[in-house]
This record gives structure tokens, sequence and C-alpha cells, in this order.
């Protein structure tokens, strides 16, 4: 079958998160059921309303083989877009759950750092000392296709350690996620403690292990202070990479950046799955979780001393928990929209193409039609 010269009109619309193109873009849309486009120089018409013109090289069968391998694309891209959902709601679940002990937490260390007001206590984790080295705990992803959440997180941690070279300061890395541990790796010139894999589901267990280490190099002195570089969530659409000192803790047990800034977050952006026209959709709810209020008259028997060298480590690990758990919550959200541009990129091609394959249909039917009509006049 001789295949003719077509012109398909395909949308430029970008992506809602930056680095995130739809499936890779649908392999950058270039390559659908192992056919290429050939990309026609848009006109200035074309430019102004945001389009491009792709002139499409195919018969009738390349054009069918194409419609359904675009079709397979978005029923595998709206799968993973509504897994993605779902886990990102059990991500935000267990951010709210632990949000009570957190806060809680933090009223303790609150009341008993003010009865040592007056009294010279000699807590380690809360010593600041001159900084010569600081460690940096990079938390990254373990997956692609979640548009720029690691790209985004990894140039973060690139600015601090030129700034931190800027101030002529020594640096250690510890990596966590395979996202950041394979970048890192192609870099041997950047120092790296430790190289950690974040799992499914963060647990206590984890966010132990990177509190193991930190305390150990921060106890021994071999680093000064300890920042956590990690991705923040604040919406569907929108997550913010952030850094905040994670060692020394302050008394007060609150999360502060790197600037004095509390980081904590005022309410959560939780997600739930609901059927709309028969499809599977997502829906967004506010909640904020009460706490109860730390009780003023509460006594401590033991010494305050002995009570905050216990809750300070056991408040590292949830603030290293938290934010593994942010940044998981981030990652998800981040693919879930990721997905979503890639099935509406898929759906819009779709229609494209079958445009195109309509219109070529049609032209070989009217082919058809007036070769027999001439032949039949031949005849006569």
């Amino acid at each position: 079958m001789s295949c003719s010269n077509l012109t398909m009109w395909a949308s430029s619309k970008p992506s809602v998160l930056s680095g995130a193109p739809e499936v890779e873009a649908l392999a950058a849309r270039a390559h659908v059921g192992g056919l290429r486009l050939a990309a026609a120089p848009p006109s200035p018409a074309s430019l102004r309303q945001g389009t491009h013109s792709t002139a499409v090289h195919c018969g009738l069968r390349e054009l069918r083989e194409r419609i359904e391998s675009v079709k397979n694309t978005q029923k595998i891209t709206e799968a993973m877009k509504l897994v993605a959902a779902a886990k990102v709601r059990r991500a935000q679940e267990a951010v709210v759950s632990g949000r009570p002990f957190s806060e809680t937490l933090v009223e303790v260390l609150y009341n008993i750092n003010e009865q040592l007001q007056t009294d010279d206590v000699d807590v380690p984790l809360t010593k600041v000392r001159p900084v010569k080295k600081i460690a940096l705990v990079v938390v990254t992803g373990d997956r692609g296709l979640c548009g720029g959440f690691n790209n985004a997180i990894i140039k973060k941690a690139e600015t601090r350690i030129a700034e931190l070279k800027a101030l002529g300061l020594d640096f250690t890395i510890i990596s966590v996620g395979k996202k950041g541990n394979s970048y890192f790796l192609r870099r041997p010139y950047i120092p790296v403690d430790r190289f950690l894999e974040g799992g499914a589901l963060p647990t206590t267990k984890d966010a132990q292990a990177i509190a193991d280490d930190v305390f150990s190099l921060f106890v021994s002195e071999e680093v000064d202070k300890v920042e956590l570089l990690y991705t923040k969530f604040v919406s569907l659409v929108k997550s913010d990479p952030i850094i905040h000192t994670l060692l020394p803790l302050s008394p007060k047990g609150e999360i502060c950046d790197i600037n004095g800034n509390c980081v904590d977050a005022a309410e959560d952006e939780l997600f739930r799955l609901t059927t709309k026209e028969g499809k599977l959709t997502v829906e967004r709810e506010t909640v904020r979780t009460p706490t109860l209020a730390f009780s003023p008259i509460l006594q401590f028997e033991q010494d305050p001393v002995q009570i905050l060298d216990a809750l300070l480590p056991l408040y590292l690990n949830s603030q290293i928990l938290r934010a593994l758990q942010e940044s998981l919550a981030s990652e998800l959200a981040a693919r879930m929209s990721a997905m979503s541009n890639a099935t509406d990129n898929a759906v819009e091609l779709k229609r494209s193409l079958s445009i195109v394959y309509n219109r070529q249909r049609q032209a070989k039917i009217t082919g058809e039609i007036l070769e027999i009509v001439a032949g039949a006049d031949a005849l006569t």
C-alpha cells in the first residue's frame, strides 16, 4: 500500500510539572507504534496558536496500528495514575496519623526546656558549635516517571553544595533513595558518607537507620551541623524542595529551615478515589488533625535532663520519618500528575490520528469510486 504525505495537527500543550514529559512525553511523540513522525517547520499562525504541524508518512494499516498503540498507552498511563492516587492517599494518612504524636512531643520538649532555662545543662544534640563541616541528608525517590520530582531535589542539593563551597565549608552526603544513589555514584568527586535505599512505605526502622548515622556523626564531632533536604508536599500539582536543620536540635523541637522559618504544615491535603460519569476520579479534601493541649500542671518524676536525653533522639527519629513520608507523598503526587498529563496527551494524539485515518480512508474510497465511474464511462 502506497503511503501519502498527510499533515496532522498536534497540540504542544506543556506539562503541568516541569520535567514531566508525559510518560517521557509519550516517547517524545516521535515513536508510537514503531513509526516516526517527521516534524515540519511550524507556520507563524500555528506558533501564535500554540500548535505545530507534523507530517505523517504512513498508510491505513500503519495508522490503525498506531491508534491501537496509543490506546494501549492511554490505558497504562490511566492505570498508573489511579495506582499513584491510591498510594498517595495512604502516604498522606501516614503523615496525618503521626502528627498528634509529633505535636505532643513538641509540647513535652517545650515544657521540659522551660524548666531547664535556669540550669546549665549540657545536652549533646542541642549543643551549637562553630560549623566547619556539614552533613547533607538528601532524600530522593526510588523510581522515575514522576515528572521533575527527583531533578528538583537534586538541583536543590547542588545549589546547597555550591553555597557551602563558596563559604569554604567541608561537607558530606548521606543519600537516601535509588535515584539519588545513582546520581552521586556517577560523581565520585562528591564525598558520600553512606548510601541508603527507601522502601515502598517508610517505617521507623528506615528512619532509625538514618538517625543512627547522623547521630554518630554529630556526637563524635565529625560534622558540626546536619541538614535534611527533602520535598515537602503542598498540593496535588505542587511540592517544594526544602532544607531544614536536623542537628543541632531546637530545644522546643520545632522543624525549621536554615533561615529559622518554621516549615510545619498547618493543614493536610488528602485525596480520595470516587466515581464520576462511570470513571474513577480523584477529589481533594483538607484535614486538620486536632491534638490535645499539654496540661500545665503536669509534673515529671524523673530528672528533666534524663527525660530530655531520651526524648530528643526520639524526636530526631520522628522528624526523619516525617520527612520520608512527605517525600513519598510528593513523589506519588508528581507521578499522578505526570500520568494524568500523559493520558491527556494520548487522548489528543489518538484523536488527531483518527482524523488523519478517516481523511485518508475517505480519500481512498472516493478514488476507488471515481475509478469505477471512469471505467463504466469508458465501456459505454
